[in-house]
């Protein structure tokens, strides 16, 4: 069975790896990597090495994305990632290719193939974020696939009522958290010293703009910013720079400048991979910011975290998150309660066993 596997982001990327590793060892499968979107882009820290890295038969270049990061420029983007699967579509044929999640350009690359009658199965639809575009983007995506393998069963469901059927609809978990219970993390002093981590305590922190309130973004910068300097002042901060989103840019300003005024206690990291990323995880004390990893990943290493805004609004989440408005006052407020909080001994909705186990079980049976 010949497999085709779009990946535009380093966010997707890292849940795809359990899966990518499966089906690589699998005789059953010939497959396919299709890279595009900011893997390609340097501001984003070129993550196409990491694809390379990994050792694939077959990785396919699309070179789709702009730098501009205005309205404008996504559309623009949108509508020459278009272009590029054109092309790509007519030339390369699959039995089945994967997507995932909620990102523009996958909405793009999927879009371009539903005239040649590409057969997509999607991971993650069903989930709701109300403060991204991106829910848009994931309906648009679930709507021209024809196989679905969801995160939880409330996410099963609403796909079922977007494509109204149930078949070829299944619930397996979060594939990201596919070997969790196995995790061990980079040993403490390697993975401070490899990314010039102070010795101490340290807060995880992500934001990315919110996409449905554009305009208010510059606001919520002001008090992002603000609120992260006071936290600086007692714990230090590792801070994962924004994706590729309309004014992704303006968040990346505020914070080097943040990075300029306190050089020592604020750490940037533009891409720290997926084992990085969850050792980071493991030793935070506290996640901030308003990311999914925080919402999906975050419960499986007893982690508190601080959702902030709207961009993650509507999804599920488990015991462990707090939610707070975008400003400073109550950013603050529910950072120091997460921290009085400490360990996070719940369970994580989004985890289930083997969940590679049962979408190549799925594929075997149905394809």
């Amino acid at each position: 069975m010949k497999i085709g596997v779009l990946t535009s982001s380093r966010a997707d990327y890292g849940i795809y790896l359990p899966l990518l590793e499966r089906i690589k060892k699998d005789g059953f499968f010939a497959m396919e990597i299709i890279a595009f979107g900011s893997h390609f882009s340097t501001e984003h820290g070129y993550t196409f090495n990491e694809i390379e890295k990994d050792r694939y038969q077959v990785i396919h270049q699309l070179k789709t994305i702009t730098q501009e990061d205005t309205e404008e420029g996504i559309v623009k983007s949108y509508g020459h990632t278009i272009l590029e699967f054109a092309g790509f579509w007519k030339c390369n044929k699959y039995d089945l290719v994967f997507c995932l999640g909620d990102r523009y350009e996958m909405s793009a690359a999927v879009q371009a193939g539903i005239p040649f009658g590409v057969k997509f199965a999607h991971l993650h639809g069903g989930e709701t974020t109300l403060g991204a575009i991106d829910n848009i983007y994931r309906h648009q995506i679930t709507l021209a696939s024809g196989l679905h393998f969801t995160s939880t069963i409330p996410n099963k469901k609403k796909v079922s009522l977007i494509t109204g059927s149930g078949e070829n609809v299944y619930a397996v978990g979060s594939l990201s958290l596919n070997n969790i219970l196995k995790f061990k993390a980079v040993d403490k002093n390697l993975f401070y010293s490899s990314f010039y981590i102070p010795q101490g305590d340290f807060a995880l922190v992500t934001f990315h703009p919110e996409t449905v309130s554009v305009h208010e973004n510059k606001g919520y910068i002001v008090e992002m910013a603000g609120a992260l300097k006071t936290i600086s002042e007692t714990l230090n901060l590792v801070i994962t720079m924004p994706n590729a989103d309309t004014l992704g840019s303006s968040y990346r300003d505020a914070i080097y400048e943040l990075k300029r005024g306190c050089p020592t206690r604020i750490i940037l990291v533009e891409n720290f991979g997926k084992t990085n990323y969850f050792s980071a995880m493991h030793y935070a004390r506290v996640l901030i910011g308003n990311t999914s990893s925080g919402i999906i990943e975050a419960a499986s290493f007893k982690k508190f975290v601080v959702d902030v805004g709207n961009r993650q609004k509507g999804r599920a989440h488990s015991k462990n998150v707090l939610h707070a408005n975008f400003t400073k006052a109550d950013i603050l407020e529910k950072s120091y309660e997460a921290l009085r909080l400490g360990e996070y001994n719940g369970e994580n909705i989004y985890f289930k066993k083997n969940v590679t186990n049962k979408i190549l079980k799925v594929l075997k049976n149905i394809l």
